[in-house]
């Protein structure tokens, strides 16, 4: 029997003591948010299709157990090609062993344990400014739980060449725990970066609840790229949000991929502040079984003349599910605004079940917006066309499921990540391994 709502909020706001007395302003905001929230559930409109009965009655509100690793873990979250910095979270304990630190003058990365004091005070001036914590609950428990996380800052007018990996793995536990993720990026102006952000797990079956925050500061004129890759274990729960800030002529361009889970639930939320910024959005979701993953977001153009542009893909299969939210609001200042947003999914199972819902928010009369959403199954004639020539149903099936999604992978900048994904959504796509290695 699940425990009172009431009684899972109390709970969870025991959970983490207090740890480095410099971020106790932030714990104690967040304790008394959290607190005064409501945990959302079917009658919360941005809710209605993604029930937290799992969490609720998993006893997930526990600390993971310090232990060492009994394993090699760096092939969990390797990718080749890439070489550059690296931060590495086991089970939401920072890893010196797999971490690379060293950088170029004018970037700075470093873990919030470890930041010196001028690092403290701009991780302070900086932390929470781009999260509206009002409709984030799971947010305002990230920060009473707050000991540890990712702090990214680069230099006006400084580049980083590679990109950084921030890893978070997680491994199976003898109880159910909680793992808090926090992550940091402030780019001054004309700065420069790439970002890799990867939350995985090993083999063996997972029973973590992740709660992940990620916040991006764009000054004027910085470009981001950032890959978020949801990779974990079915059996692993994560409720995240990416909270980003652009200001003039700023750009972001955020890819995000998740496999399925118990539970797995993303909020993208980007507001544009400063006239020129750009967005660019884009993702894949692909859950299988009965497994659900729900991704919501929310383009927010403030200012007038910005731009953005969404595209997701869902393949949902098997008694699985999947939610697509898309808002793009436009303020009542934000004339000359061009917005886009795209949801395609396809179902290849007859109990597979999408709810997508793209809505458009306009306040100001001199602006260029559409959206859309479809859901279809595998077009017959083209499984046809495919059989005619020699094809068998089932590798037609496959080449044309992987098809729907291999138009965002092209579209990706960074070839490492493109040839890590390939074969592990291969092997998603084609049981047969002689198949698979066609897909790569």
């Amino acid at each position: 029997m699940s425990q009172p709502v009431s009684e899972f909020i109390s709970q969870a706001a025991q959970l983490y003591a207090a740890q480095h007395d410099w971020l106790q302003p932030v714990r104690e905001r967040g304790l008394e948010q959290w607190r005064d929230s409501k945990l959302p559930n079917r009658k919360t409109e941005n809710w209605k299709y993604t029930s937290l009965k799992m969490l609720e009655r998993g006893d997930y509100l526990a600390e993971s157990a310090s232990r060492e690793p009994s394993e090699d873990l760096a092939s969990h979250f390797e990718i080749a090609k890439t070489d550059g910095p690296r931060v590495v979270f086991v089970d939401g304990v920072f890893s010196p062993e797999y971490s690379r630190l060293d950088l170029p003058k004018g970037i700075c990365l470093t873990t919030f344990s470890q930041a010196d004091n001028a690092q403290r005070e701009q991780i302070l001036d900086h932390l929470g400014q781009t999260v509206a914590y009002e409709s984030s609950p799971f947010a305002c428990l990230n920060d009473s739980w707050l000991t540890d996380g990712v702090f990214l800052s680069v230099a006006a007018n400084q580049r980083i060449e590679s990109p950084i990996h921030v890893v978070y793995l997680t491994r199976s536990q003898e109880r159910n725990f909680s793992v808090n993720q926090r992550l940091l990026a402030v780019l001054e102006s004309g700065a420069e970066a790439s970002l890799i952000e990867h939350f995985c797990g090993t083999d063996s079956p997972q029973n973590s609840f992740t709660n992940s925050v990620t916040e991006f500061v764009l000054q004027a004129n910085a470009r981001l790229t950032h890959y978020r890759l949801h990779m974990e274990q079915e059996q692993a729960l994560h409720i995240g949000g990416i909270h980003a800030q652009l200001q003039r002529d700023s750009q972001l361009n955020s890819f995000q991929i998740a496999t399925g889970g118990i539970l797995k639930r993303l909020d993208v939320d980007v507001s544009l502040v400063g006239e020129g910024a750009h967005c660019e959005l884009s993702g894949v979701y692909l859950p299988r079984g009965k497994q659900l993953v729900d991704f919501h977001t929310a383009m927010r153009h403030m200012v007038p003349n910005c731009t953005s542009n969404e595209i997701y893909r869902g393949i949902v299969a098997d008694q699985s599910r999947a939610v697509f939210n898309g808002l793009i609001y436009i303020h009542p200042q934000a004339q000359k605004t061009s917005a886009q947003l795209s949801n395609k999914n396809l179902l290849t199972s007859d109990q597979a079940e999408v709810d997508t819902k793209p809505e458009l928010q306009i306040y100001a009369n001199d602006v260029q917006c559409a959206h859309g959403a479809t859901v279809a199954q595998i077009d017959e004639q083209l499984l046809y066309y495919l059989c005619s020539r020699g094809i068998e149903r089932k590798e037609a099936e496959v080449l044309l499921s992987f098809g729907f999604i291999n138009e965002l992978l092209n579209r990706l900048d960074d070839q490492a990540i493109q040839e890590h994904l390939r074969p592990i959504l291969a092997k998603m796509f084609a049981k047969d391994p002689e198949l698979a290695r066609h897909l790569v």
